[in-house]
């Protein structure tokens, strides 16, 4: 056996196990709900269950689903939107103003929310959204009167919400992708005469597209599968398509209408994927 094979079957022994874990935990699963979303019934304690394209064709043609669909979406594109807007200033100036262990302490700040369970963090927001809650207290006095700081169970709550929970993810992608970027490119644009807003725009921002589009996408792809952040602080206003998966699983047992929206959330992924590929491969590349 030569040195290529030898190395062959090295990769293939080091890799191996960890591709078959990936296997038997993703698509084992997959390949089940992929077949519950042919069923009339899920197939358990004895429930008779035949092949129908009902629950597909029905997404199609109701409008409800077409509705909330669309909801989804919405609240991705704008949690995604107010990370990116809060976590490039943050990342920038982690990347290029602060260093030592002023740099240590904010990393520690922005990865605290992950070191929390989801579901207490999400409801800690209730205590503080809420009319007669922390900030509600403060600010209803000195609110005119008829108006009143109360934003629990409304799509702002829920935003924010989301974005709490997602803006690591925006922040730390960003800021690996500035801290790749060499100073003296910037120096050499201040140097040939350009301001600072111009560096940044000329430089500083195009060099740092791949990890602003790596932000996009582990934010938006999840949000938009949302239901436990829309279902404790929205009320009303979750009605989306993540709660309504939630919903069929949980509550109406009715595993092959979840299987196939499912599904069809993840087609819509997918489509997006696709149609963002040839910016990606180009931003990519250049990065």
């Amino acid at each position: 056996m030569d040195a290529t094979s030898r190395r062959r079957w090295a990769i293939a022994g080091l890799t191996g196990p960890a591709y078959l874990w990936l296997a038997l935990t993703v698509f084992l699963p997959l390949s089940a709900m992929l077949y519950f979303s042919f069923l009339t019934a899920a197939p358990i304690g004895g429930r008779e269950s035949a092949f129908t394209l009902e629950h597909y064709i029905g997404f199609f043609t109701k409008s409800v689903y077409w509705f909330n669909a669309r909801r989804s979406l919405e609240l991705g594109v704008h949690v995604t939107l107010l990370c990116i807007l809060i976590g490039y200033p943050a990342a920038l100036v982690l990347a290029k103003q602060i260093s030592g262990r002023w740099r240590e302490a904010l990393f520690l700040l922005i990865i605290l929310p992950f070191w929390s369970n989801a579901l207490v963090r999400t409801f800690s927001w209730t205590m503080v959204l809420r009319g007669d809650g922390l900030i509600g207290r403060i600010v209803n006095p000195l609110l005119p009167a008829g108006w009143e700081f109360d934003l629990l169970f409304t799509y702002p709550a829920i935003v924010i919400g989301l974005a709490h929970a997602y803006l690591p993810y925006a922040i730390l992608t960003i800021y690996i992708s500035l801290q790749a970027i060499d100073d003296s490119f910037i120096e050499a644009a201040r140097s040939l005469g350009a301001s600072r807003l111009k560096a940044f725009r000329r430089v500083t921002l195009p060099l740092s597209i791949p990890g602003v589009l790596a932000g996009i996408f582990l934010i938006f792809v999840p949000v938009i599968g949302s239901f436990m952040e829309p279902r404790i602080l929205g009320g009303k206003n979750a009605i989306m398509l993540g709660p309504i998966i939630e919903n069929q699983f949980v509550t109406a047992f009715n595993w092959p209408l979840g299987s196939a929206l499912s599904f069809i959330m993840l087609g819509i992924v997918l489509l997006a994927l696709a149609i963002a590929s040839p910016v990606l491969r180009r931003h990519l590349s250049v990065g």
